[in-house]
């Protein structure tokens, strides 16, 4: 019999989308009163609040000073876009690709840049690609966390200390949530709706020195529209990395952006964000160890994301259904999650297997997570009860 009692207690906050995620707890619209509306970002007072984004990120990141960070456009999809459209073609190319937005930029390198020297090293979902296949002397393009599979990297031990090539990492879901290896990479982005739980379009780029060299050294072998510009007369734009964004940002999202910082500079900085994320983490792998119908996407351990936390059906009632079956079920039990208020936009992104995936961001309480937990049971149940009488008809 399906457990015909709800549960009693409810999360306070019912938001784990994935993007845009939870606003920071206390969030208001009063949090917004002085923003800069119907100003130019170009003003003196304007341009220092971009600014000031920029110097908290920076500060809060533990970023190294000789490292530049702007503010772009087209969230942390332009600034990938972006540096790969800038960087590469000057070396051979690694690019990693174990979830959708990895495999995009896969795409993106091989069918759209055509490069004829590039070697994707793929793994299905669940799984990290053979890290031991990444050549040093290549260019290498990946992502830090697997925002569609809850997969991330566990360390940056598989790139060497005297690579030749860049490394270009997609930190979009992993910025302010993990401790990030800065000697490791050269080029990182992330966006404003993720970890801190801010509103979306402007993207973050950051830049090593060996970074800026190879924009200054190497010119792309195809044509690069306005917004992907980063030189001009074979100098660096430094303008963008001061607060003078390419195109017109929002000042209403540069206002919440500060308000995110400031809140995860009150809470403790980074350590703290990392701590609230992997709290989040513990408390859903607590229940999965006790329950006998969910378990994680993730294969290993030591892999699996505290934000964007991903969990595969195992019910055997689940797993005897065909493919379009099961994906009609895990979207019944997302549904069904919604229609309670408890949950909201939790079903497993569109290209990835059956499921259900949990923000566990650092704007997420644990009280929530905690709460929430006995609601899958109870829509778990729903459903196990519903398939079970379907099958036996």
């Amino acid at each position: 019999m399906a457990l015909a009692t709800p549960p009693a207690l409810r999360p306070a906050n019912p938001n784990f989308s994935s993007g845009p995620c939870a606003k920071r707890p206390g969030w208001s619209l009063a949090a917004l009163e002085g923003a800069q509306l119907g100003r130019s970002h170009r003003a003196k007072e304007p341009k220092a609040r971009l600014a000031e984004v920029i110097t908290r990120s920076r500060a809060i990141l533990g970023m190294p000073a000789d490292w530049r960070l702007g503010i772009v456009p087209g969230s942390d999809t332009g600034a990938v876009e972006m540096a790969l459209w800038s960087l590469l073609g000057a070396r051979p190319v690694d690019v990693l690709a174990f979830e959708s937005f990895s495999e995009a930029w896969a795409t993106d390198v091989v069918k759209q840049l055509k490069l004829a020297d590039a070697r994707v090293i793929k793994a299905g979902y669940g799984a990290l690609p053979d890290l031991a296949q990444v050549n040093k002397a290549h260019d290498l393009v990946l992502a830090w966390n697997g925002t569609t599979s809850g997969v991330r990297l566990p360390n940056a031990d598989f790139i060497a200390a005297d690579r030749e090539g860049l490394v270009i990492c997609d930190a979009t879901s992993a910025a302010f949530a993990m401790e990030l290896p800065w000697d490791k990479l050269d080029v990182v982005t992330w966006s404003w709706q993720k970890v801190l739980g801010g509103e979306a379009a402007h993207g973050m780029l950051a830049l090593s020195p060996r970074a800026v060299e190879r924009l200054l050294t190497h010119k792309p072998a195809w044509p690069l529209p306005k917004v992907f510009r980063l030189t001009s007369g074979g100098k660096l734009a430094e303008g963008v990395f001061k607060g003078e964004t390419i195109n017109t940002p929002s000042m209403l999202c540069v206002e919440d952006a500060l308000d995110g910082l400031r809140w995860a500079e009150s809470i403790g900085g980074l350590a703290a964000l990392v701590a609230r994320s992997e709290a989040n983490l513990a408390a859903i792998a607590a229940w999965v160890a006790k329950s006998d119908w969910a378990g994680f996407l993730a294969e290993d351990e030591a892999s699996r994301s505290p934000t964007s936390i991903c969990l595969k059906i195992t019910a055997p009632w689940f797993t005897a259904l065909d493919a379009a079956q099961q994906a009609e079920a895990a979207k019944q039990l997302a549904a069904l999650l919604e229609k309670q208020g408890v949950a909201y936009d939790i079903g497993a992104y569109r290209d990835a297997p059956p499921g259900l995936r949990i923000w566990g961001g650092a704007t997420v309480e644990t009280a929530d997570i905690a709460a929430l937990l006995p609601w899958l049971d109870w829509a778990e149940a729903q459903l196990r009860e519903t398939f079970t009488k379907m099958a036996a008809e």
